[in-house]
């Protein structure tokens, strides 16, 4: 029999933490291995108890990696119906509170063994190539694909000097992505443009939302009311989330919109400075606690409201159209992908808002056609993701080390030359400022001990 192409999916985040990051390539690796004619393993970051009791919610922490696979498992299959097949591996991770994201610590290239190593999937290539030390990817493996999922320069750029941040990171982004991926795709137009990138979106929605979808067709087909509630919206909160254009609309419209109630659902660091500005608008709004979209509190709710520009391919929205629902969004690069659906309504400033908002509120959704459900399913997104990837193109060989660097090639053209002097120069650099993973960590997740010679660049103390 034929060898299985094997496929390993690195991303920068894991369940229990309800992030963009952990529950895609999640369904990913589910879907990819759905047909059983690859293998497929997703490669998690593992963290140390202190980071999983201040990240986790609900205090769930795990005292050891099979623990969390556990839960992981058990979370997927409960959702696909699915007896997922693929593999869970873990890399040494830290949790930096002031970036707000989880980095690698040391080189999670390891965590595939060679014989193994074929396709490598990275799910936000820039940020996990960031502090890389380690094995170059394209030199471990034959072919490396980059998803890009989110839009750093959009949250740089709203921070203190955001405008010279923002250009430094977009050069470093352009850099470390152009040494390490064979293929990007960036799920929209809102990310940076890359080196060898196109544009689609290879995620889908959780299949129980299709299943809520379809229940609102049946309910709609008998005449039954299917949706009894107005608008919400739901999302982390944060500013920088869709709540400052979404008060401020509301704020400005105050007149236009009398009488207009709408639910607010979330959790975040800027809770009660949105709080306080909801509490000074006329406009009935009602603050809610957080909670997952798929709670049964939202099923009833007709018009998801949602203003946000600095999401790539928003979850949230998905989810929406998924369940019957009208989705009052931005016209934005980002919302592309959802102006295919007759129920996704868009605005390009404060009028058109008000118009297109006043119209769902008095009309009902569009019942949602087979091609719709289908794609927006992970099925769908599974397709597309394996035609913009183009595997077929991918080479037949890894690039060969010479004299054992990891970094460098044996290709004697110029272009591959200048390709392993950049990489050297990322080599160098991160090995004076990449975070170290500690002994535990390593022992924990089946790591070797770090050899002396591996660290040389790298500072003494362990994070």
């Amino acid at each position: 029999m034929a060898k299985k192409e094997h496929i390993a999916i690195f991303t920068t985040a894991s369940l229990p933490w309800m992030t963009g990051t952990a529950v895609n390539p999640l369904f990913r690796a589910a879907y990819l291995a759905k047909d059983g004619h690859r293998k497929v393993t997703l490669v998690i970051p593992w963290l140390s108890k202190s980071d999983q009791e201040y990240l986790y919610p609900n205090k769930i922490t795990f005292n050891s990696p099979t623990e969390q696979e556990k839960y992981v498992r058990e979370w997927i299959e409960q959702r696909t119906e699915l007896s997922c097949s693929f593999n869970i591996r873990f890399y040494p991770g830290r949790f930096s509170r002031s970036k707000r994201s989880i980095l690698a610590l040391g080189d999670i290239t390891e965590s595939i063994p060679d014989e193994e190593s074929d396709i490598a999937v990275l799910e936000e290539p820039e940020h996990l190539t960031w502090y890389h030390h380690g094995k170059r990817w394209k030199i471990k493996f034959r072919y490396v694909v980059g998803i890009v999922h989110t839009n750093y320069l959009e949250y740089v750029k709203r921070e203190k000097y955001g405008s010279a941040y923002a250009f430094l990171l977009k050069y470093m982004n352009n850099w470390v992505v152009d040494i390490y991926c064979h293929k990007v795709i960036r799920l929209s137009g809102a990310t940076q443009e890359l080196p060898r990138s196109v544009i689609c979106n290879v995620h889908g929605v959780n299949p129980k939302f299709l299943e809520i979808g379809m229940k609102k067709n049946e309910q709609q087909k008998h005449g039954t009311n299917a949706f009894t509630k107005g608008a919400y919206y739901i999302g982390k909160m944060v500013w920088s989330k869709g709540y400052k254009e979404l008060l401020k609309l509301l704020r400005d419209h105050q007149k236009e919109l009398e009488g207009l109630e709408v639910d607010l659902f979330g959790t975040g660091e800027d809770s009660d400075e949105i709080q306080e500005a909801a509490q000074k608008l006329n406009i009935t709004i009602r603050i809610n606690p957080g909670r997952d979209h798929a709670d049964p509190i939202f099923h009833n709710y007709k018009v998801f409201l949602n203003p946000s520009t600095t999401d790539v391919v928003c979850t949230t929205t998905a989810e929406a159209l998924a369940m019957g629902k009208i989705v009052i969004c931005a016209d934005h690069v980002s919302n592309e992908f959802f102006k295919q659906f007759a129920n996704c309504r868009t605005f390009k400033d404060g009028e058109t808002f008000v118009e297109v908002t006043r119209q769902a509120l008095t009309e009902q959704p569009a019942p949602l056609t087979e091609s719709q459900m289908h794609e927006l399913s992970w099925d769908s997104a599974t397709s597309r993701f394996l035609k913009a990837a183009e595997l077929d193109k991918a080479p037949e060989k890894k690039l060969t080390k010479s004299h054992s660097k990891s970094f460098m090639s044996s290709s004697l053209s110029l272009h591959a030359k200048l390709e392993d002097a950049s990489a050297f120069v990322h080599f160098v650099g991160t090995g004076l400022v990449s975070p170290v993973p500690n002994e535990q960590q390593c022992k924990e997740v089946g790591l070797n001990s770090l050899s002396k010679k591996q660290w040389s660049f790298l500072p003494k103390k362990a994070s």
